[in-house]
């Protein structure tokens, strides 16, 4: 194996993502595979794989990694990243990686990567190391004694029965329910599902859209966050009448949803009915939220006797969050949402099952279950800016609004709240981007005067 003195680019903040041929190749899988052998000092690795063209063969280098990295394969095949994190607590293993890039474009691939009990890697300790290994090429001997094991369908099997142990099956009425899983991996985990609640009783009409898994993505890349792929979803919920419609990430570790009129609900908003789900489980539970949207939350969780716990943005700090404060459940506004009793980690599948059995004991429809939350606290969603020194911009919004704001944090980015209004605005993580919210209470001009505001401050900047 040669080694380099370059550090890999295909490291990111919290996951492994790089073009195809020029950052990811078969020999640089190989080498984070043995990396991380290497350096979690494992035994058993789990490892799947999403439906990107060059995944499965990525999969099979990290493998090779792995093994001549002296640790065990447990192969779960084509997966969600949700099912590796599952299946490195149900089948015991010391890290689990899954060769996925989710929603990002057709030339890229990547990795996300846990250690034992589907912890997050620490960036210093763990991530930084393995990128040094995995660069360099300061491998240990390998040896000859180390296996492949096919455990997909045990490991699918343990999945599906977490899901269901999330919810009531008898309380689940039998809904018409839109799926598009994007032509992502999300469709075979979804029918493993379906037989799941069909073996527990429950029935109920599925609406599949871009169900089967297809390497070139015929209908876009799986990503619902963006509008231009909401009516794929929303018209398929409305010509058909179903009670509410979900659509799924390449990955599926994100959950969007659309309520019976089509229209696509904000992750902010349901989080408060999330969080309103745990409380009724869990009276004084503590809840997580990101800082991006949260007065919704807040209230919510105040008002039904429970804490909120505001967390950095991004999964390792959310799930670093929940487990030093114990709480039973954490959202982002991003879709992501995070179960302690699924080892502190983000599904997509457990929300719609949640938000289902919540519309089957309320009697209400998921529009009239938003309606008053939406009024109390509208929202801009995401607005996202490319600038050429983004610290400097969140420095000359910091000196434009302090002095009139009532409270001033910068726990991430900057948020800034005043009597009748609230923004933050922060460096994303994963992109060169500055990403701005904007929330008020109940007044939907004064959130878009000062958005508008705003967004022409940055554009100047």
């Amino acid at each position: 194996m040669s080694s380099s003195n370059e550090m890999l680019s295909c490291f990111k903040a919290y996951d492994i993502r790089g073009r195809l041929g020029e950052e990811l190749n078969e020999d640089i899988a190989y080498r984070i595979g043995r990396a991380t052998a290497q350096h979690l000092k494992s035994k058993d690795i789990v490892i799947g794989y999403d439906a990107r063209e060059t995944s499965k063969s990525l999969a099979e280098a990290c493998a090779r990694g792995i093994n001549d990295g002296r640790a065990h394969v447990l192969n779960i095949g084509l997966c969600g990243t949700e099912e590796v994190y599952w299946a490195v607590n149900s089948l015991k293993a010391e890290a689990g990686i899954e060769v996925t890039a989710s929603h990002n474009p057709i030339e890229y691939n990547g990795m996300k990567i846990v250690k034992a009990g589907s912890k997050p890697l620490d960036d210093e300790q763990d991530f930084q190391v393995i990128k040094k290994i995995a660069s360099v090429g300061e491998f240990t001997p390998e040896i000859h004694n180390t296996t492949q094991h096919d455990r997909a369908e045990m490991a699918r099997a343990a999945y599906v029965q977490k899901l269901l142990s999330f919810v009531s099956s008898a309380a689940l009425k039998p809904l018409k329910i839109v799926v598009n899983s994007g032509n992502g991996a999300a469709g075979p985990t979804f029918d493993a599902l379906e037989n799941g609640l069909k073996t527990a009783g429950v029935s109920a009409e599925f609406i599949r859209v871009h169900h089967n898994p297809d390497p070139i993505f015929p209908n876009g890349i799986p990503n619902p966050l963006l509008p231009e792929n909401h009516a794929a979803t929303a018209d398929v919920v409305l010509r058909e009448g179903a009670d509410f419609g979900v659509a799924f990430d390449g990955d599926f570790d994100g959950c969007f949803l659309f309520d019976e009129t089509g229209a696509f609900v904000p992750g902010e908003y349901i989080i408060g009915l999330l969080a309103n789900v745990f409380l009724e489980k869990e009276q004084g539970a503590k809840i997580v939220h990101d800082p991006r949207v949260v007065w919704n939350t807040r209230e919510t969780v105040s008002a039904k006797g429970g804490e909120p716990i505001v967390s950095k943005t991004g999964h390792a700090f959310i799930k670093a969050t929940m487990r030093a404060c114990d709480a039973n459940y954490g959202g982002e506004m991003s879709a992501h949402h995070y179960f302690r009793d699924f080892a502190y980690c983000d599904s997509g599948m457990i929300p719609w099952l949640l938000i289902w059995e919540l519309i089957s004991k309320t009697g209400k429809s998921l529009g009239a279950l938003l309606t008053e939350c939406r009024e109390n606290f509208p929202s801009s969603g995401e607005q996202n800016f490319k600038v050429s020194d983004a610290t400097g911009c969140l420095s000359s919004i910091k000196l434009k609004y302090q002095n009139d704001a009532d409270r001033v944090d910068e726990l991430d980015g900057v948020s800034m709240e005043f009597k009748d209004w609230r923004f933050n605005v922060r460096k994303s993580n994963t992109e060169p981007l500055l990403r701005l919210n904007v929330e008020t209470r109940g007044d939907k001009e004064l959130l878009s005067e000062k958005a508008q505001e705003l967004i022409a401050f940055i554009k100047a900047s």
